[in-house]
């Protein structure tokens, strides 16, 4: 864990734990102050009945968020406990794309008992990613088998797929995924770039349209508005054409977010289309600033 993180979550706990113990104090000085009118003389000689009323709201609103401070405590510790081993540490070897580190912790879990779909899915990309693809594709497999109405288990099983450059295969995949979750746009967005790489267009289109609608990530963003440009550009929808291009250009530092896979998947015949693909979206925001520097002079 990273100083920053081991940081943050510090600073969330000690937070808690301060805003719970002053809740616990609060709680303990109103009943004793109760009693203690009680010891001296009757509660009606001392409070007004709507003093009384408002000290006994204040009371049960304090209880209420204590108990909702122990509830919220006992759902993390649960979920702590039901989270396979090692989870954590092989979800932080994937995002710096330590793939070989992760997959020792990753098939721990699944030995353990913790065949759930996004120990699967982070299994299969681990594996895909150092070129075991055979055993991400019988894990991919085995997650659809798993959780046949999990978007994720498709999701999975797409991805094994396209590292194997078989786009037609991906694209069926992701469509059964966009049926089980029509509202994900990134779902979308990612069906349309393996359809377009198994050379369906006008389907590939249709997906970026309708994950256009939604908001979108901006490492989606830019590379959904980059083919829809270029597809308004080719049907001759000048202003379409230049909407899409102001909306990539927007979110060009997206593009960013795709290096480090680009770089990891150099050996694959999918990273090299996604290097394709990035250098001419580098390419057309050159030439996009090129424009605007030449109208603004």
């Amino acid at each position: 864990m990273s100083t920053r993180r081991l940081l943050a979550w510090v600073g969330v706990f000690v937070s808690a734990g301060l805003a719970a113990l002053g809740l616990l104090l609060f709680i303990i000085g109103v009943l004793v102050e109760f009693l203690d009118l009680l010891q001296q003389r009757p509660l009606a000689e001392t409070l007004s009945p709507t003093m009384q009323v408002a000290l006994a709201g204040l009371c049960l609103a304090a209880v209420m968020v204590m108990a909702g401070f122990v509830l919220v405590g006992l759902l993390l510790a649960r979920q702590t406990r039901r989270q396979a081993p090692g989870y954590g540490d092989a979800y932080r070897f994937m995002e710096r794309l330590q793939f070989s580190q992760a997959i020792p912790l990753l098939e721990k879990a699944v030995k353990g008992g913790h065949e759930t779909s996004d120990v699967l899915m982070m299994l299969t990309s681990a594996y895909a990613h150092t070129g075991q693809i055979a055993r991400a594709q019988a894990t991919a497999d085995r997650a659809v088998e798993l959780f046949p109405n999990d978007p994720g288990a498709y999701i999975t099983l797409a991805n094994g797929y396209r590292l194997q450059a078989s786009y037609e295969e991906a694209a069926r995949a992701l469509q059964k995924a966009a049926e089980l979750a029509p509202a994900q746009p990134i779902v979308l967005a990612e069906l349309g770039f393996v359809q377009q790489m198994a050379g369906d267009e006008a389907a590939a289109m249709a997906a970026f349209r309708q994950a256009a609608q939604s908001a979108l990530p901006a490492m989606y963003s830019v590379r959904v508005y980059y083919h829809l440009a270029q597809a308004y550009k080719k049907d001759g929808d000048i202003d379409q054409a230049m909407q899409a291009t102001a909306r990539m250009m927007s979110a060009r530092e997206g593009l960013e977010a795709w290096q480090p896979l680009r770089d990891a998947l150099e050996g694959t015949l999918y990273g090299q289309r996604l290097r394709y693909e990035i250098d001419n979206i580098e390419a057309a925001m050159a030439r996009a600033d090129a424009a605007t520097t030449g109208a603004g002079a």
